[in-house]
């Protein structure tokens, strides 16, 4: 059987491809640029190839897409016209974990860290899980590309709610994280987004749900009363007011039915050691030692993107993180001023035009901050079209410019990094965030404080 990928390339479609090929099937891919990911799938012995070409679909049993492939695709226009059958990734990955105890992990955002934090425990602990993470897991086999195919009846999945497309696993423990507002140009409104995570979380077995985010919290309910067994986790201390919880995180510790021990999570940030809990409450669900699991953590590694030093050079560091919803970036920008950073040059990419005019002015806010420089690069597009009246200036206006703050709009990516470039000086941060090419911008600025004198 052979499955073929359209946009191969990209962080989740490449590891959907590596666990289908692990299950045995024959695999073929296309995509229109080289990436990492690309090259891991080579590497791998995978049949991957750069650029488009109709005549490949032929003699494949199922082409396999993402929301993002076109319809004016001339490989998918193929497709249709034989009858091949097209799945999205999202039924590929459920055929190829078929029969697996799978762990899906969903929410607004965290979904790429805290599944990366079950795979990373399990295989710490011994178990040789399979995983599909959308980004590198560093420390576990498969680093590059975020797919792994593995000897044990258990598997990871981040669920992707973007487009409905969480609904397609057959779930024993569901992960919800938190639930807000996004991606409404596929669900027309929040209570849409809402009710898809009550479906999703009522098919689990089991759910675990942050009881401190209101939209998490109503999820458990809900799941609650469909006679779902909910586990529900949070801060501690708990907040005045708050609802109880079965499982409290500290500074220091982890606590679930009166016993507590030591959780050292090396990655900063309050929410990041909300993720560790509820990652570490999936694991001792499917029977890991809980003292184990929880030591498994401090050598958790981190993933691609997500808070990752890209370098340093002079006193000054680049962080890239893939922060794209206006809670993430403000938990990102309030992680680096925990972890020290100094002063902060930040160079953010707001991804999709549907979303920067439904949620521009939540990104000034977001980024509102004292002792920074702020950097709004052009709207990345993807697979959307332009919308008139839509520009990253709808964000730089939200903004609050706070002490020693500074706001620009840059003319284009390039631009952005130049400018952020330039301006660093020792003991600075510069953090580049979003979840478009931004990533490039890293590098590019690194090159150029390696080509300047000084």
């Amino acid at each position: 059987m052979r499955f073929h990928f359209i946009g191969v390339g990209g962080s989740g479609m490449s590891a959907v491809a590596r666990l289908v090929a692990a299950k045995g099937a024959d695999v073929t891919g296309t995509d229109k640029r080289r990436s990492a990911y690309f090259a891991a799938l080579e590497d791998a012995g995978v049949d991957v190839r750069v650029g488009h070409d109709a005549s490949l679909v032929d003699g494949a049993d199922v082409v396999v897409i993402s929301t993002a492939v076109r319809d004016t695709n001339e490989e998918l226009a193929r497709a249709r016209t034989l009858g091949i059958d097209v799945w999205h990734r999202s039924k590929a990955l459920a055929w190829a974990l078929e029969g697996r105890r799978l762990v899906s992990v969903a929410g607004s955002h965290g979904k790429t860290t805290t599944s990366a934090m079950v795979a990373h425990m399990l295989h710490r602990c011994g178990v040789d899980a399979s995983y599909a993470v959308g980004a590198r897991v560093f420390g576990v086999e498969g680093a590059v590309a975020g797919g792994y195919g593995g000897s044990s009846p258990i598997a990871v999945v981040e669920a992707d709610e973007s487009d409905g497309s969480f609904l397609n696993y057959d779930t024993e423990i569901a992960i919800v994280l938190n639930v807000e507002p996004d991606h409404l140009d596929f669900f027309g409104s929040f209570a849409a987004v809402e009710e898809a995570f009550v479906r999703f979380a009522s098919g689990a077995r089991v759910l675990i749900a942050c009881v401190d985010d209101p939209g998490a919290a109503r999820v458990a309910d809900a799941a609650s009363r469909a006679g779902v067994r909910v586990v529900r986790y949070g801060v501690w201390p708990r907040p005045l007011g708050a609802r109880d919880a079965d499982v409290v995180v500290s500074d220091s510790d982890v606590t679930w039915a009166e016993r507590t021990m030591p959780l050292v999570v090396p990655v900063p940030g309050v929410h990041q050691r909300l993720n560790a809990s509820a990652a570490w409450a999936a694991v001792v669900e499917l029977g890991v030692d809980p003292v184990h699991a929880a030591g498994a953590v401090a050598s958790f590694a981190g993933t691609g993107r997500r808070f990752e030093l890209r370098g340093e050079a002079r006193g000054m560091r680049v962080i890239d993180d893939y922060a794209h919803h206006p809670t993430e970036v403000a938990a990102v920008l309030a992680a680096a001023r925990a972890d020290g950073a100094g002063r902060l040059i930040v160079v953010f990419q707001p991804a999709l035009f549907s979303r920067t005019q439904a949620l521009g002015a939540q990104f000034g806010r977001a980024m509102s901050i004292d002792n920074a420089a702020i950097i709004v690069a052009p709207v990345y597009g993807d697979r959307e079209d332009p919308i008139e009246g839509v520009t990253s200036q709808l964000i730089a206006d939200a903004l609050t410019v706070g002490e020693g703050t500074t706001v620009e709009v840059a003319d284009s990516l390039e631009d952005a990094a130049q400018r952020a470039a330039d301006q660093a000086r020792p003991g600075d941060t510069v953090m580049t965030i979003g979840s478009g090419t931004v990533t490039q911008a890293a590098g590019w600025i690194l090159d150029r404080w390696g080509s300047v004198d000084g």
